[in-house]
């Protein structure tokens, strides 16, 4: 399988020795446009595997670490020329799975990366376990939502209506499709239970500014829509 490593490097040449590289082992390797917002790229390439230097502009890597960290379960490796040891104590603790030195020879890298892909997928295939929606990143397996790092506390129900109609954006969602669904979980649920959950649920949306991002078509359902 075909595996994709984002990373987190802003040395251009060292990123562009790194994808000929990691290419030639038929690696999709992806990197961020935006070193402000290295998580969009992130959510948006899903990758298997991050790479990721200590400096940084903006924000330096101890800081994506911890973002990424946060929402995925993906495997991180630091690539850095410091060599202290409170440097690699800080990346471990940040939740990186390993730490190399630069300068570094590029077939130790290789073996490196493919000893974490083996030990990470060989008994489990990647799934994506977050969505990005109007700027917000939603954690499918915490049930959680978070934009601008203001998190919002859904109900069991709440967060299962708005992951159904956030994995089908810009779709119609019927009321019987969503009351379908959440029997289908067990959780039994009738229209008036519904109507409420909706009404909660965008309450809760508006605290980071998405509120407008679940739109009711009148006789039709509701839908999640991209502001």
């Amino acid at each position: 399988m075909n595996r994709n490593i984002f990373i987190i490097e802003d040395d251009i040449h060292l990123l562009e020795a790194l994808t000929e590289g990691l290419r030639q082992w038929s690696f999709t390797v992806s990197s961020p446009n935006d070193f402000s917002n290295v998580m969009e790229g992130f959510v948006a390439n899903k990758p298997h595997l991050v790479m990721i230097d200590i400096q940084l502009p903006q924000f330096d890597g101890f800081h994506w670490c911890r973002e990424i960290r946060a929402v995925s379960k993906v495997p991180i490796l630091f690539l850095s020329s410091r060599d202290h040891p409170m440097d690699m104590i800080m990346a471990m603790n940040s939740g990186a799975d390993d730490y190399v030195q630069k300068p570094f020879h590029m077939d130790v890298l290789l073996a490196k990366v493919n000893a974490i892909l083996r030990r990470t997928y060989t008994y489990e295939e990647a799934q994506a376990d977050v969505i990005e929606w109007n700027q917000a990143i939603i954690d499918l397996k915490r049930g959680d939502i978070y934009k601008n790092g203001t998190s919002v506390d859904l109900t069991k129900n709440e967060f299962f209506i708005l992951s159904v109609l956030v994995k089908s954006s810009n779709q119609i969602i019927s009321r019987n499709e969503l009351m379908k669904m959440l029997w289908d979980d067990d959780q039994y649920i009738n229209d008036n239970t519904l109507t409420a959950n909706l009404t909660r649920l965008r309450q809760k949306l508006s605290t980071i500014q998405l509120a407008d991002g679940i739109v009711t078509k009148k006789g039709l359902g509701y839908m999640a829509v991209t502001l």
